[in-house]
């Protein structure tokens, strides 16, 4: 029996042991369940962060595609103003032409009413001293018998200023339509006929400046009468009636030759 402890001093000896296992055992315990607990804790903070990274992928994406969608859009967009511009430009370039016709239309029918106007607007005349309106017709008529007369044409030149006289019987032209009509008919050896134009101008305009030279011309009508009589009268009457005028001083030379 020598050599076996007591039972209580064996138990004794084995309690630490025990005491010192359990002991471990607890902390092993508690050091798995931290670990689990921090296993546990990284992975919640990964799961998150993944979620976290997952969102903000998706997010990144559903920003992509809404970026994508808008830069569509704009691109839409911009074709539009672009194909809205060029509409507009056409519009523009149809209404420039549009109003270049009407200004020139409008310029044409500006034309044509100071054309129009200018043939019925009196002009001013300046003609033997005396100034007068005439219309632009009486004034063409008057130029066209005197440019007749200038080549010449007698007859016609005298045609020319009866016509006017009877068209513009209230004329500025009238007395120098007399004068010039009196001159075609001497012209034209219609002494008589000179002697009345030429007498009809002495008794309408007695103060025209043409008037001592019609006189005058009354009597030379009159001398081509062999109407010396006659002549002489007349001679005189200018000499008393002007005096002044270089027709009497014509008139005194003729006197003094006429027999």
């Amino acid at each position: 029996m020598r050599g076996l402890l007591p039972l209580s001093s064996a138990l004794a000896l084995v309690w630490p042991l025990q005491a010192h296992a359990l002991f471990d055992d607890d902390e092993a315990r508690k050091a798995i369940i931290e670990l689990r607990q921090r296993v546990e804790i990284n992975r919640q903070a990964a799961e998150a962060a993944n979620a976290a990274t997952n969102r903000t992928a998706e997010e990144a994406r559903d920003g992509q595609t809404t970026t994508r969608r808008s830069l569509l859009d704009l691109a839409n967009q911009i074709e539009q103003l672009r194909a809205e511009v060029a509409r507009l430009r056409g519009q523009n370039e149809q209404l420039t032409r549009e109003v270049s016709e009407l200004q020139r239309q409008q310029k044409d029918v500006q034309l044509g009413l100071d054309e129009r106007l200018r043939k019925v607007e009196p002009v001013k005349v300046s003609l033997d001293g005396k100034d007068f309106t005439a219309s632009p017709t009486e004034k063409r008529d008057f130029d066209a018998a005197m440019e007749i007369l200038r080549r010449t044409e007698f007859d016609a030149a005298a045609q020319a200023y009866q016509q006017f006289l009877k068209r513009y019987p209230d004329s500025g032209y009238s007395a120098a339509a007399l004068y010039w009509l009196g001159n075609a008919q001497y012209a034209g050896r219609e002494y008589k006929a000179a002697v009345e134009t030429h007498r009809r101008l002495v008794t309408h305009f007695p103060e025209h400046p043409r008037t001592p030279e019609a006189q005058l011309a009354i009597a030379n009508s009159q001398v081509e009468l062999k109407d010396t009589k006659a002549a002489r009268r007349t001679l005189e009457d200018l000499v008393k009636a002007h005096p002044q005028s270089e027709a009497a001083g014509a008139a005194r030379e003729r006197l003094s030759r006429l027999r």
